[in-house]
């Protein structure tokens, strides 16, 4: 079911642009996704999306976010995604998410793009103006290379290959790109095999960055939600979790520590980085200073 609303903001200022690609803004186009990753934080209570698979659409987004860059004087780095999924299907009629890039393209300022998506790949050119103009990132959302595997764990979603694919053809157009390998699932796709395909596949698509969290959040709804899934598929597990992590929202990987040594070394072989401290960022040009006439 799809809602339309009229939204009274659509940025929010980020307290620590520093620990998630330099994102000075975040907004988010529509709420709730239609990707059906069983393991998605974004089912959570605390974000008072009843059902999720519900999309809301915040119809005036463009006309909003227009009339709120024109009061911004700090021509930072807008994030896109970090709730739901900016390209589902619905956009590919809506075309919000590309009213959005032309209007921060407008702007001028620069954008952080999350994506499990090919569609991405229809705003190539409004994306790779904003890189020339300012600076352009698009993070390619991944937690496993193999196809079956990712089928039922995000049923609805692009195959990884797709999604692989989509990253090679915006690298080869000059945008900075590259993977966010999160959630890596303990006891699913913890496992060095992964990892090294992830890396390798991203690696001959162009990718500049793996950025990974080696293990997954766990709470309330979510929680339930991902037990009952587990459970259909892979008998036995939800009692290895449980016993494993009890309640803890933060449930690493036992492997994490083997498998960050693994990531790391085919990062420097490939010439990629895999710490958010040496991403690519955007820093806006000095003002220029006021001069004095006496």
């Amino acid at each position: 079911m799809v809602h339309e609303v009229e939204a009274r903001t659509l940025l929010s200022k980020q307290k620590q642009p520093e620990n998630w690609f330099g994102v000075d803004y975040n907004l988010n186009v529509y709420r709730g996704c239609v990707h059906g990753c069983i393991y998605c934080d974004s089912r959570s209570e605390c974000y008072g999306i009843e059902v999720f698979e519900d999309i809301t659409v915040k119809k005036n987004a463009v006309e909003l976010l227009n009339k709120e860059l024109r009061g911004k004087r700090h021509k930072g780095m807008i994030g896109t995604g970090s709730m739901s999924d900016p390209y589902m299907p619905i956009e590919r009629s809506l075309r919000l998410t590309r009213g959005v890039l032309e209007t921060i393209l407008a702007h001028g300022f620069a954008v952080h793009t999350v994506t499990k998506s090919d569609l991405v790949v229809r705003d190539a050119d409004v994306l790779e103006a904003i890189s020339r103009k300012t600076h352009a990132t698009v993070a390619v959302s991944l937690s496993t290379s193999d196809e079956k595997q990712a089928a039922w764990i995000e049923p609805h979603a692009p195959s990884p290959s797709a999604r692989m694919q989509a990253m090679g053809t915006l690298a080869r157009q000059g945008i900075y790109t590259g993977v966010l390998m999160m959630p890596v699932l303990p006891f699913l796709t913890d496992n060095r095999a992964n990892i090294v395909n992830i890396v390798e596949k991203a690696h001959a698509n162009g990718a500049q960055f793996i950025i990974p969290w080696l293990g997954m959040s766990l709470r309330d709804r979510q929680r339930d939600y991902y037990y009952e899934h587990l459970a259909k598929s892979t008998p036995g597990l939800v009692k290895q979790y449980q016993r494993t992590y009890g309640n803890r929202y933060n449930c690493m990987s036992p492997r994490a520590a083997a498998l960050w040594d693994v990531l790391r070394e085919l990062c420097d072989k490939y010439g990629m980085t895999c710490e958010m401290k040496d991403v690519k960022r955007y820093v806006p040009p000095e003002a220029p200073e006021q001069l004095q006439l006496f």
